[in-house]
């Protein structure tokens, strides 16, 4: 059986990986990411994928590696994670009661070659008091997040609608991904 590698320190896509009963190991990319000027959030997201993916897979040729990155974009612009209180604040507001995009890129590396896609969903957010955006900026979530919101925790409440895959939001697109992974041999273990 072929080993399989999730090249990613996120807890988010460990946990969904293990909830779909795979058995995988470890091993973040140390790549410096960089991302060609004038992409699409969609191609930037699959190109940091692709770049961490391959990374790993270059010290383990015969396993199977996946990478993941994920971006918001709001009017074509990408917002990354909050580096303060102000920025997570200024991205909050900037969301509040608007509509805007989660885009969620994968890359599959095996000896069968690279394969890339990604998933885009959207998501409204209810209007926000100053009052829910600093109860939110205090639970400490904004802060290693996209946009500075994560859908899974407390976050959640920000949220009125979605509009395609909740677990891209979370970090990775499990149904596609799991389809993708079963053509190459890596299935859960049940």
């Amino acid at each position: 059986m072929k080993s399989f590698i999730l090249a990613s320190g996120s807890p988010r896509r460990k946990e969904l990986l293990e909830q779909a009963h795979y058995s995988f190991s470890i091993q973040t990319s140390a790549v410096e990411e960089i991302v060609k000027e004038g992409l699409s959030p969609a191609e930037v997201v699959q190109q940091l994928a692709k770049q961490k993916a391959e990374d790993v897979w270059s010290k383990a040729k015969d396993a199977v590696v996946l990478g993941s990155d994920t971006v918001v974009a709001f009017e074509d612009k990408i917002l990354g994670k909050p580096e303060n209180e102000e920025e997570a604040k200024a991205m909050l507001q900037m969301l509040s009661g608007h509509t805007h995009s989660v885009y969620t890129g994968v890359a599959i590396c095996s000896q069968e070659g690279v394969m890339t896609f990604y998933e885009k969903t959207d998501v409204e957010f209810y209007s926000l008091s100053e009052e829910d955006i600093r109860m939110y900026i205090r639970s400490g979530e904004p802060f290693d997040k996209a946009g500075s919101y994560g859908i899974q925790g407390f976050g959640a409440f920000l949220v009125k609608r979605i509009v395609g895959d909740y677990f891209a939001v979370v970090g990775l697109p499990l149904a596609r991904t799991m389809r993708e992974l079963k053509k190459i041999g890596i299935t859960p273990n049940m």
